[in-house]
């Protein structure tokens, strides 16, 4: 059953965090990390259809991006427990197949994830360099069966916008994906 984002607040502070990238095993700090012009960041998992549906266009606007200052984060929470295949070491070999060219973190003990209020994989926000959130939800319009062209058009405009100076369209749709499998108590 497809989850909707909950649609972080516009104009919200990123929540700050110290979480390791399963990539390189070194720590990653959003607000001690060098500023950016915008800042993305990508709540994901190894297992969501929704997830493997974008994953290329993903690496596509990271590639397109980073260059011209726009930082990309991709965080995973989900409970390992019951999805053994999100563990940090499957994360890293995911990493690695699918040619990320930004830091993999994993959010073990799913604070991160709740601060943003994340919902789904994949969930979408961007920052601007204050880190104020000004953008919040869907890569584009496509899924995995809607046969909905992959653009990643709703992701590129706020991005655009912001390297333009220009402000972010705040008609936004939310993100649909796999429920982020939260721990249980």
């Amino acid at each position: 059953m497809a989850v909707l984002s909950n649609m972080f607040p516009l104009g919200s502070a990123a929540p700050d965090f110290t979480l390791r990238d399963t990539r390189t095993d070194e720590l990653i700090s959003l607000k001690k990390s060098p500023a950016a012009r915008a800042t993305v960041i990508m709540f994901l998992c190894n297992h969501c259809p929704y997830v493997k549906h974008v994953q290329a266009k993903i690496v596509e606007l990271a590639n397109r991006y980073q260059p011209q200052g726009v930082r990309f984060l991709a965080i995973s929470a989900n409970d390992v427990a019951q999805y053994p295949e999100d563990g940090p070491e499957q994360m890293r070999m995911e990493a690695e197949q699918a040619h990320y060219p930004f830091p993999y973190l994993y959010d073990e003990t799913q604070e991160v994830a709740k601060a943003y209020q994340a919902a789904c994989t994949p969930d979408f926000y961007i920052f601007d360099q204050e880190l104020l959130c000004v953008y919040r939800g869907c890569l584009d319009d496509s899924t995995p069966k809607n046969n909905q062209p992959l653009t990643g058009a709703h992701l590129e405009h706020a991005l655009e916008s912001i390297l333009a100076g220009t402000t972010v369209a705040t008609e936004q749709k939310p993100s649909m994906g796999c429920g982020i499998k939260w721990k249980q108590n």
